[in-house]
This record gives C-alpha cells, structure tokens and sequence, in this order.
C-alpha cells in the first residue's frame, strides 16, 4: 500500500536503550506515551506526535555533535522538568533562552539525552 503524501517525510524514529522496562516506565510517566511490545529487546511507542520505538543497545552518553537532537513540546517547562527528575532522569543543561522562548536538556537514564521547549 502506498501512501504518497508520507513521501520523503519522517515518519518513525528509534531510539537505544539500555533498558527497555525503565524505558517505558519514564516515557509512560512523563510524557504519557503508549507502548506496544515487540519481544524482550525492541517496544513501540505511540503518542509522541510521531511513532517509534526503542531497542535495547549499549548506552550513548556522549553523543557526537552531529548527532540530531529530539526537541519535545511542554506547556510547562517547569512542570516537565519536576517530572523527569521524578520519574528518574536527569537535567543536563538547565533552561535556557532562545529566539522563540526556553528549553532545557534532559538524560532519560536509559541513554538518550533529548531536550524539551516552552514559548
């Protein structure tokens, strides 16, 4: 089946794991994403404005800086910020400001470092 208006858009992204139950765990809790499981090492994620997945690998700590970086949408920065910490991640550029309002970085604890903006 095709479906020309998906063309040459993006339309899943996969992250590395090191563990894929704390993985949905802080996702799920967080940000309020769905899974769906596809076998001990690789879960499906639904919810994020795009779908994914996660598969189980060795750790990135330090991403080459050429690395793309996934930016999430939060209405409340400080609330989101309280979650992840809560929820076992870590913050790793506290928020700052940019054209168009802040943002900070943030580890998952599981290897992936994203970030999350607010206007």
């Amino acid at each position: 089946m095709s479906n020309p208006a998906l063309h040459n858009k993006i339309t899943y992204i996969e992250f590395t794991t090191t563990d894929i139950a704390q993985a949905k765990q802080f996702y799920g809790t967080v940000f309020g994403w769905t899974f769906q499981d596809w076998g001990p090492d690789y879960i499906g994620f639904q919810g994020a404005g795009i779908d994914g997945g996660f598969s189980k690998g060795e750790s990135h700590q330090a991403p080459a800086k050429s690395a793309p970086l996934i930016v999430l949408y939060s209405k409340d920065l400080k609330a989101t910020e309280s979650a992840i910490v809560a929820a076992g991640g870590s913050i790793v550029a506290p928020a700052f400001e940019f054209p168009g309002g802040r943002r900070f970085h943030f580890s998952d604890g599981v290897g992936n470092l994203l970030a999350v903006w607010s206007e």
